[in-house]
């Protein structure tokens, strides 16, 4: 009889999180500026050249940012892991008391938390206490590079959408038509990120539509406000 097999979702949260939050940055980021460059001014030349710019401004800040505040979580880790050595080394028997009394807390008794403590530091003791002490576990490393070229891709390909739109769009209709273009793709993008990540797609294509139509917008009407459109 096969054994029972269970798929689990959550190692996709590094890069899925980083994906999801570049191709809405592109998509939000990009159309907005389009269309509030397009509001003010009713020449096509301004409204690619702000795009293209914003396409690919916004794709190196996404992986420079990305990269920075991944590396730190890593530092930060690292020194963590350093430290765990260095006091297992000085006090092995504290360290096992201290990771038995983390099992104790969590509902085993005494005399069987000592004995998982010891199973596993006898196995791997920094392993044991990188993931019961400290939360570090494969799955949820930083990993700067990952992230940072995830961030980068994702962000170009959701920009790319609506600055690829502004060739389509009839004339004087760039904005209207980028801002379907626009919302259409945060509405896919919140179902394929809800769906990769095994969550129900309602809530999360919401939130995203949301956003992306308020933050066009605000730029449409900044736009208006100061272009000089007829």
């Amino acid at each position: 009889m096969p054994g029972h097999v269970e798929t689990h979702l959550v190692h996709r949260t590094g890069w899925l999180r980083a994906a999801v939050l570049g191709a809405n940055d592109g998509i939000v980021s990009t159309a907005s500026l389009i269309v509030g460059v397009a509001a003010a001014s009713s020449e096509i030349r301004p409204v690619l050249v702000a795009g293209a710019a914003g396409l690919v401004a916004g794709a190196m800040s996404m992986a420079a940012g990305e990269y920075v505040s991944v590396s730190s979580q890593s530092d930060t880790e690292a020194a963590d892991l350093a430290r765990e050595r260095r006091e297992l080394g000085a006090d092995p028997e504290g360290e096992l008391r201290e990771l038995a009394g983390l099992y104790e807390a969590r509902g085993l008794a005494p005399d069987l938390a000592l004995e998982v403590a010891r199973a596993l530091s006898a196995h791997d003791a920094l392993d044991a206490h990188a993931r019961d002490e400290l939360g570090i576990t494969e799955i949820a490393t930083a990993r700067p590079v990952q992230a940072a070229l995830t961030s980068a891709a994702t962000f170009a390909c959701g920009a790319a959408v609506p600055l690829l739109s502004v060739f389509v769009a009839p004339g004087g209709l760039v904005g209207p038509t980028v801002s379907v273009a626009a919302l259409v793709s945060l509405a896919l993008l919140g179902y394929v990120g809800a769906r990769a990540g095994g969550a129900a797609p309602a809530r999360p294509v919401a939130r995203v539509v949301f956003w992306g139509a308020l933050a066009l917008a605000l730029t449409a009407g900044i736009g208006g406000l100061f272009g000089v459109a007829a």
